[in-house]
């Protein structure tokens, strides 16, 4: 079942679209108790964004990883979460928070571990980490898990029976959130310079945004910091000790017959659309392409802000994309719920074990140009 998610393409599970070459979504698909919607575009020359959705008869995971200084550190991740994730439910006798801590644990010690091997010959990739949130759907429990600010947004069936209300179900972990900086300025007394403002945002150390990730190693371990070799290739500047972590926040919710679906997105998704707008558009449309449609509407959402239009935005090449968005990720998961049977949902026995992974580079996939072999790290 596993060997199915990790190819590092996979044509069958979804098509490119719309005459976006950096497009490709994949419109409906089932899950244990629902249906699912996927899409990604591409901004960045390298795609650093990465997403799965793994799904069986009794159970479904669904991976959101959005990459910074590259993508190695959320390809990684999409390799290797998902079976610690089955390795440790089964050691333990099923899911629960602990085994997803440990999960989340045992994948930030593997990329250390490469880092450490990778080190002398590509000094970089010790600058190089991912954003990281799992939702995990088993006995009508779902769990949500991030590092970073991608995330998870509930549309919930509102009082009245006809409308829908949007439940952030995840954290952003980003100092633009003053709780975050709160957090970090308690964590770090002695250190007035732990958040910093710096070209119109607010950054650990003045570096990056996010206060959690995987990877980042040298944010984690001094001893890269301070590493001339480091200093002269990456980044001169000197840490005494480590000011971000890969402890995720985890919560648990008992799904309800009013929750109706789930927006799994990474941040490019969010710094287009607020979570009521998200929520609103998958409410009001059919299912089938919904994942896309959010797509587009943050990609109209940025043209908009730059006096521009999509069929603008779409003719923009990689790289040159993102001054206007990000990579964008989109996951969208329906929950059904006229099955109920004593309390449990009762999970569609018949769905094959499978995994939809989109693409690891878009623009390499759709036009058939092989990637830089250093790139393809797993």
């Amino acid at each position: 079942m596993l060997r199915q998610c990790f190819r590092p393409l996979e044509r069958c599970f979804g098509r490119f679209g719309g005459g976006d070459g950096l497009l490709w979504h994949m419109d409906l698909k089932p899950h244990a108790s629902g249906d699912f919607s996927f899409a990604v575009v591409q901004a960045n020359h390298s795609l650093e964004d990465q997403g799965q959705v793994l799904t069986s008869p009794s159970a479904t995971y669904v991976g959101v990883y959005d990459g910074h200084g590259g993508p190695e550190a959320s390809r990684f991740v999409n390799t290797r979460l998902f079976p610690y994730l089955n390795r440790f439910a089964s050691e333990q006798g099923g899911l629960s928070a602990d085994v997803i801590k440990k999960a989340f644990s045992a994948t930030e010690e593997e990329f250390l571990h490469l880092v450490k091997r990778s080190w002398l010959s590509r000094p970089q990739i010790a600058s190089v980490g991912s954003c990281c949130l799992v939702g995990a759907i088993t006995d009508d429990t779902l769990y949500v898990a991030n590092l970073g600010d991608s995330r998870a947004v509930l549309g919930r069936r509102g009082v009245d029976g006809r409308s829908v209300v949007a439940e952030r179900l995840s954290t952003d972990h980003n100092v633009a959130v003053e709780e975050v900086r709160k957090e970090l300025a308690e964590l770090h007394p002695d250190d007035s310079h732990i958040v910093v403002y710096t070209r119109g945002v607010w950054r650990v150390k003045g570096i990056i945004q996010v206060s959690r990730s995987i990877g980042d190693i040298y944010l984690k371990k001094p001893d890269f910091s301070v590493d001339p070799l480091f200093q002269n290739f990456v980044s001169p500047i000197p840490l005494k000790r480590a000011v971000i972590t890969a402890e995720p926040t985890i919560r648990t919710h008992k799904l309800k017959p009013q929750d109706l679906f789930l927006i799994f997105a990474s941040d490019g998704l969010w710094e287009q659309l607020s979570d009521e707008a998200a929520v609103d558009l998958v409410f009001k449309h059919p299912r089938a392409g919904i994942a896309k449609r959010l797509v587009r509407a943050a990609q109209d959402e940025a043209a908009r802000k730059r006096e521009m239009r999509y069929e603008d935005i779409r003719k923009i090449d990689r790289g040159v994309r993102r001054h206007f968005h990000d990579d964008i990720t989109v996951i969208v998961l329906y929950l059904d719920h006229p099955h109920h049977q004593g309390g449990h949902a009762k999970f569609n026995g018949n769905l094959p074990s499978d995994c939809t992974s989109a693409p690891r580079d878009i623009f390499s996939f759709n036009s058939d140009e092989s990637e830089d072999p250093l790139r393809a790290i797993v």
